[in-house]
């Protein structure tokens, strides 16, 4: 199974930190983070893409010397123009027929999440939070399954959040993108567009850590993240 993962990303609410080292790289108890993110996939997965822009010469140095997954590639997005472009820019580089995972690169994961959400041919990991005007919201169909994502909702919690991490189907590229109200290609159009056409089955999280600001990186620091990203690797 081929996995993406999204490290394009400028890091800038973790500046100073991230303006020489990409955020995918930044540390977490020794380890960069992509680091943590390799060791936690599935079994099943067994080559990776990692999609990279800012700094991406460092992100690409140290896969080489990485031993977590031998077979490994690099696509540059000269122009990040959003996570639905990311996407985009590998479906040359995909097996053809298969179902794929798909990773923001500044997350973590727990393992056994990954390794559930791996088995589906298309869905999305989603985690309860307090406060959902923070969030893309998932809501559900009746059988548990995607009904539609809308990006912070006027709501009160608990409500599921989506974290990111999806596994898509082969046919996910035959929807053709639209520039958002923010103006950039949206993954979670392609998500939406699948749940419109078929089944996107829900993870419901037991860890997930973004690492969205100096707050989240510095917290990560004193967590025992072993038990929960401990995949095969």
């Amino acid at each position: 199974m081929d996995a993406i993962i999204l490290a394009a990303g400028l890091g800038t609410r973790l500046r100073p930190h991230t303006e020489t080292t990409p955020k995918p790289m930044l540390p977490v108890r020794g380890r960069p983070i992509l680091d943590w993110s390799l060791g936690a996939l599935p079994a099943a997965v067994d080559r990776v893409i990692v999609v990279v822009h800012y700094l991406g010469e460092q992100v690409e140095a140290y896969l080489k010397t990485q031993r977590h997954v031998p077979d490994w590639q690099v696509v540059r997005q000269e122009k990040p123009r959003g996570t639905g472009d990311a996407l985009l820019s590998c479906r040359d580089r995909l097996r053809p027929g298969a179902s794929f995972l798909v990773l923001n690169g500044d997350d973590l994961y727990g393992a056994a999440d990954l390794a559930e959400l791996s088995k589906l041919r298309a869905g999305l990991i989603c985690q309860l939070v307090a406060e959902p005007r923070k969030y893309g919201i998932a809501f559900l169909k009746d059988d548990d399954t995607l009904g539609t994502l809308i990006e912070k909702p006027d709501l009160d919690g608990p409500r599921l959040a989506n974290t990111g991490a999806y596994v898509f189907p082969p046919e996910v590229f035959e929807t053709e993108l639209t520039l958002s109200p923010r103006g950039e290609y949206e993954i979670t159009q392609y998500v939406s567009a699948t749940a419109a056409k078929g089944t996107v089955g829900v993870v419901q999280s037991r860890f997930w850590l973004p690492i969205g600001d100096v707050a989240a990186w510095q917290a990560a620091q004193g967590m025992d993240l072993d038990a929960v990203l401990t995949g095969r690797r």
